[in-house]
């Protein structure tokens, strides 16, 4: 099969490469190209894109067809994102920021050019041009990239071999999302008695309290430091630092089965229970702690943490002028009041969103690994180090 590919340029085997005409700030009439749309994929998904009635918004920009592949040109970090349109059921153009490149079928299977160019990010990151700020991607150095294309037969044997694994994805990212509707709708078994009635509320500084821990921050010993993310999503590791390296003289001690929220962007849900892989972690004090009473779950208080009905409140007790800079101090965290159900339909409920969390995420975990799997199986078909046969019957 090797001795039948052949190595040509894009500019080559396109019937054109531009940019598209829509001008930058186009609301309506323009298909989005962003992080949501256009993925490490070999398409763009129809549902994602926002399309209107072209020929009102936009005179004469209809100029999109099935098969184009959009380009993300300008811009830091989504620069050289490519996919390919497979449907496109009504009129739509791309805006002045991407290019599309138009394959010729005589030298493209339908699919090929963007699993091709999909891969490319780091090539077309190395043609940029422009500052840090603008950078940009231009027309002519696309048209100039080498590209090697086996006979049109094999190409579309090795869109069929990508487009099932697309499939698996696509359904392990479906059954994902449903698992995660459930999770929300169950997430009201936290407010209820096990009649199913809602609980009394109980304000949480009831509940639990302020306890903080300091260290003292010493140059010459290793720290970890944690972040928290917003909507009750948990904590991320913000890697080791020595104390040398802050200007911190003392940091608040993350201790396990704490609350822990940020103070900063409160509105935002950054609050979260500590897990025993974070006990010892390190936060500016930026980031209070507080010890939960005896009567309350950790693992029910995890859950709740999760919800947009503990978010709202604290974003009603917000205070600060400058949106972004705005606040949550602690004793107006602890002014909230939740259903606080008794700590037995505590466990209940923890038990059984616990499950639908590890049932979410061991699915989530599926479809990433097949994306590594899928990321792989294509560069090495375009790299050639497999046939397209073996492909096949592992697929």
């Amino acid at each position: 099969m090797s001795d039948q590919w052949f190595e040509t340029t894009l500019g080559e085997v396109c019937h054109s490469i531009k940019r598209g005409k829509a001008p930058k700030y186009v609301d309506e009439g323009r298909l989005v190209f962003n992080q949501k749309c256009v993925r490490d994929e070999n398409r763009i998904a129809p549902s994602l894109a926002r399309r209107t009635d072209l020929s009102r918004a936009v005179p004469d920009h209809a100029d999109l067809r099935v098969g184009d592949v959009l380009i993300n040109s300008t811009g830091r970090g989504t620069l050289g994102r490519a996919a390919e349109l497979r449907e496109l059921p009504e009129p739509a153009t791309a805006d002045s920021h991407v290019t599309i490149v138009r394959p010729d079928p005589d030298y493209f299977a339908l699919g090929f050019a963007g699993l091709v160019l999909s891969t490319r990010k780091a090539v077309f990151e190395s043609l940029q041009t422009g500052s840090t700020n603008q950078t940009e991607l231009s027309a002519t150095s696309i048209a100039l990239m080498s590209v090697a294309l086996p006979p049109i037969p094999t190409q579309e044997r090795i869109v069929q071999v990508i487009d099932a694994v697309d499939e698996q994805i696509s359904a392990l990212d479906a059954e994902a999302g449903a698992l995660e509707g459930v999770y929300r709708a169950a997430a009201s078994l936290l407010w209820c008695t096990s009649e199913g009635d809602e609980a009394e509320s109980r304000l949480l500084g009831d509940v639990m309290h302020l306890d903080i821990v300091r260290t003292r921050v010493e140059a010459g010993t290793k720290y970890r430091l944690a972040g928290v993310l917003n909507a009750g999503k948990g904590l991320v590791d913000k890697a080791e630092f020595d104390g040398a390296d802050t200007e911190y003289n003392a940091m608040n001690v993350l201790r396990e089965n704490q609350v822990v929220m940020r103070k900063l962007t409160a509105w935002e849900g950054p609050i979260t229970v500590v897990p025993a892989e974070f006990d010892g972690f390190v936060a500016s004090n930026e980031f209070p702690t507080f010890t939960l009473a005896g009567d309350i779950v950790p693992g029910w208080m995890k859950h709740a943490c999760r919800t947009p009905r503990l978010w709202a409140e604290m974003q009603n007790r917000v205070v600060g002028t400058v949106q972004r800079r705005k606040r949550l101090n602690p004793d107006q965290l602890l002014s909230v009041a939740l259903p606080i159900p008794s700590r037995a339909e505590q466990e209940q409920a923890a038990e059984v969103l616990d499950a639908l969390e590890g049932q979410a995420g061991a699915t989530h975990a599926e479809a990433d690994r097949l994306r590594g799997a899928r990321a792989r199986l294509l560069s090495d078909l375009l790299n050639r180090t497999i046939e397209i046969e073996s492909a096949e019957l592992e697929v």
